[in-house]
């Protein structure tokens, strides 16, 4: 029996209870384990990778980054003034981190169950090497110990990516940004462990409050015409062009819903002249963003760059801390999702193209086995994205393999990918998936499904292959 103030990582953790089955999930993950992590979608700083400034304080790098971390203390009634997020408006809110760092160890209770608890007990255990559980009394002990560690050569950015086995992280940009940390990378040796992805939501939502702005910055970076459709798709292709020069080899869509259209020409430019007005109604700014996944897919075609779908999400629910703290502040919500009639049109036209590959992800875990893996198991341009956001938990990841893998199979999925701001959670999260897998693989092994040698190299698959090749990393 461990002691309850004692941080200790069972080493079957999240494998199964069967003692049978748990010892081949276990041989599974022995083999597998040490492998490279490729983190082909993520939000990481690419700041942190080009000057390799050592990281603030433990509020600053775990608290602050993360909205599974304060949303969950938000809930509970936890300001997120007195957690440190700037606001809006410049009003005050705290800046003691100390104070910060205090609240997360006096609610830490709230995390049991959930996959953050598992994140973040193993960042402490295997990352700073803590064995006492954070609470009220071991808070000091913490802040002092983590943010003395941060000021030491191995926990820069660059180092920690080496004591991650981090082969490559990919981060994820705006149309609009000029890159400036990518291209402080260029000629060192992060230039080929860290690299962009292409994210135009800033110029394709035109229910975004700065839609108009954005496609007049969008003119100015590219001297195209971009109040004339075919300027703005010319600059579009631009900048895409751009980011691949930067190493991106993927795009990333993160519209509310999977809708596509498939409009004349005529018809989208009488749309785009609406959206351009500021006149636009919610149903025309959701025709215009189902008509450019349609177009972006034909880019895709043309540039050979993978696109990912990422829809389903209410944005900025909570319209009060939208306006006072802006995006991203743990107030999106999943939402109910369509992708038989959504993705047709888009499908129509491109979806029987070998040169297109588009990964499809959800956060409505009921399309799995009716709509996701009948398509992916169909289409020669889909795959299908690991569970993801609010599934990214053990219980999520068993969910996916179980109702997808009949129809898909595992060789129509891409493996995982982390999707986090949260640096240092990044091994944790890859350990969780690589776990998980070996339990659902063992389950199959010990059911007589598929043999020992079959399981190995699928495990070996969805940790490292599966990544590397959907998002043309091995070329």
């Amino acid at each position: 029996m461990v002691n309850s103030t004692t941080l200790h990582l069972h080493p079957d953790r999240l494998f199964p209870s069967d003692e049978k089955v748990r010892s081949i999930a276990r041989n599974l993950y022995e083999q597998i384990k040490d492998l490279p992590i490729i983190s082909p979608h993520g939000h990481t700083d690419p700041r942190w990778f080009a000057y390799d400034e050592p990281f603030g304080n433990a509020s600053e790098l775990l608290i602050r980054p993360d909205h599974y971390v304060f949303r969950m203390l938000y809930s509970q009634g936890i300001s997120l003034e007195s957690l440190g997020i700037r606001r809006q408006d410049g009003a005050t809110v705290e800046q003691d981190p100390r104070k910060i760092w205090h609240l997360l160890a006096k609610n830490y209770h709230l995390f049991r169950g959930t996959p953050s608890r598992i994140w973040l007990d193993t960042v402490f255990h295997d990352v700073f090497g803590l064995r006492t559980m954070l609470n009220e009394k071991s808070a000091d002990l913490y802040y002092d110990h983590i943010t003395e560690m941060l000021t030491t050569p191995a926990f820069r950015p660059r180092a920690l990516m080496d004591r991650f086995n981090i082969e490559l992280i990919c981060t994820t940009e705006g149309a609009l940004d000029t890159l400036p940390h990518h291209q402080a990378m260029q000629g060192t040796p992060m230039q080929s462990r860290v690299i962009t992805s292409f994210r135009p939501d800033d110029v394709v939502d035109a229910s975004r409050e700065d839609f108009v702005e954005n496609i007049q910055k969008l003119a100015e970076l590219t001297g195209q015409d971009t109040q004339s459709w075919t300027g703005y798709l010319q600059a579009l292709r631009l900048r895409r062009e751009y980011f691949r020069t930067l190493g991106a080899t993927a795009t990333d869509h993160g519209h509310p819903t999977a809708r596509t259209a498939n409009l004349s020409v005529s018809e989208c430019e009488k749309l785009f002249a609406i959206c351009l007005s500021g006149q636009s109604s919610e149903e025309q700014q959701e025709l215009f963003r189902a008509q450019m996944l349609t177009e972006l897919a034909g880019m895709s075609i043309e540039d050979g760059m993978v696109m990912q779908i990422h829809p389903g999400a209410h944005r900025n629910h909570n319209s009060v801390i939208f306006n006072n703290f802006g995006r991203d502040k743990g107030a999106d919500i999943p939402s109910q999702t369509e992708y038989v009639q959504a993705l047709k049109p888009m499908l129509e036209k491109y979806g029987n193209d070998p040169r297109l590959s588009i990964i499809l992800f959800t956060l409505d875990e009921t399309t799995y086995a009716r709509e996701l893996a009948p398509l992916a198991g169909h289409y020669p341009s889909l795959k299908l994205g690991p569970a993801w956001w609010f599934h990214d938990s053990p219980e999520g990841m068993i969910r996916f393999r179980h109702q997808t893998t009949e129809t898909a199979g595992f060789y129509n999925t891409v493996g995982f990918n982390d999707d986090t701001r949260a640096f240092l959670s990044i091994p944790a999260r890859h350990d969780v998936a690589r776990r998980i897998d070996c339990r659902f693989l063992a389950e199959l092994i010990s059911q007589h499904r598929i043999n020992e040698d079959e399981g190995v190299e699928l495990a070996f698959d969805l940790t490292y292959r599966l990544a590397k090749k959907a998002y043309k990393l091995d070329k």
